[in-house]
């Protein structure tokens, strides 16, 4: 990874102030949007604050561009901004979650539909607009790892500025000086915050999704089982597939199910609409996903129904966690707002 501190030359700086022009700035502010978005979405754990809270950097970066005089690179002078726009969202002490982490289990027997808030719930993402291109494959297979659900999840147990210098640290490869210098701050408190971040986070954390990036010739077999099993609604098929304590989640609904026989028993009664829907797969918070259609009610084709990341753990599916506030996620996701009958 570059370092995020590099000062430019006198000489640098001033063919950048001659090259400055209103295009040239706004191309090399846009250059980072995607790590930007990245470091924004673990803060916050939300794709629309963390899209708002790039979009407020740039604007800020934009207004006072005449003022950056190059002692510090563009880059870590963004991630100032960044992180001060975060810290500040994140003062109404709004912390996101999973179902798994605010409740129990529902029995098969018990389980009723019950949303909580939007705000309540952390959100899924879109590689894309996350994780930018990098040749390194450690780096890139780190970067996946740290926008994982249940990574993601974790950070939100620590405190803003614990969360901002564990990501700078650990998942950035920042070094404890310049995290110090972004955050006004000392070295011993840099390594003492990080320090404790990495003791909550291990405590948080739980079960750890096996890595998939890329998938290997077993995982893309059992995916394409479950595709298999879910679009033919095969509930024998789909529960062999499973982690004997594998998980579903549906937010904005605070229920989740626990085992094979709730989530079988769960898809054939309440989610009895579901049967005979399509996969299509996207790319999301560096797990295999695919956005769920189910069919139309009222008349031929398929319908968005939710986001669905997975999660795989020792050879069989972990985690089916089904986000089903299509109106937000299905644009977010460049997805169609329909598929046709005949297109499937």
């Amino acid at each position: 990874m570059s370092d995020p501190t590099t000062t430019p030359t006198a000489a640098d700086a001033d063919a950048d102030q001659g090259a400055d022009t209103v295009d040239t700035v706004d191309s090399r502010l846009e250059g980072h949007r995607v790590e930007l978005t990245g470091y924004c979405y673990r803060m916050l754990g939300s794709a629309f604050e963390a899209e708002d809270a790039v979009q407020d950097t740039l604007v800020r970066a934009w207004r006072n561009f005449d003022k950056f005089e190059g002692r510090s690179s563009l880059r870590s002078w963004l991630y100032r901004i960044a992180t001060n726009v975060c810290l500040d969202m994140l003062t109404a002490g709004n912390k996101r979650a999973r179902p798994v982490d605010l409740t129990g289990p529902t029995p098969l027997a018990r389980a009723a539909l019950s949303p909580r808030p939007e705000n309540v719930w952390l959100e899924p993402m879109p590689d894309g607009r996350i994780l930018p291109a990098v040749e390194d494959p450690a780096e890139a297979a780190v970067a996946r790892e740290s926008v994982r659900l249940a990574f993601v999840a974790a950070l939100q147990h620590l405190p803003p500025k614990q969360r901002a210098v564990l990501i700078l640290r650990e998942v950035l490869a920042w070094k404890a000086a310049e995290v110090a210098e972004l955050l006004e701050t000392s070295v011993p408190s840099v390594n003492s915050a990080l320090q404790r971040a990495r003791a909550t986070l291990t405590e948080a954390k739980g079960r750890v999704p096996d890595a998939a990036d890329p998938l290997d010739e077993e995982q893309q077999k059992l995916l394409e089982r479950y595709v298999k099993a879910f679009e033919g609604y095969d509930m024998a098929a789909l529960t062999a597939l499973l982690h004997e304590d594998a998980v579903m989640t549906m937010p904005p609904f605070d229920l989740w199910l626990l085992g094979g026989a709730d989530i079988a028993g769960f898809m054939t009664t309440i989610g009895a609409a579901c049967a005979g829907s399509r996969l299509v797969p996207v790319s999301a918070n560096g797990s295999p996903a695919f956005a769920h259609y189910k069919p139309d009610p009222e008349g031929s084709g398929f319908v968005p129904w939710a986001v669905q990341v997975i999660d795989i753990e020792d050879g069989a599916i972990s985690g089916m966690h089904c986000f089903l506030d299509v109106p937000r996620w299905f644009p977010l996701f460049g997805l169609p707002d329909r598929l046709e009958a005949d297109a499937v």
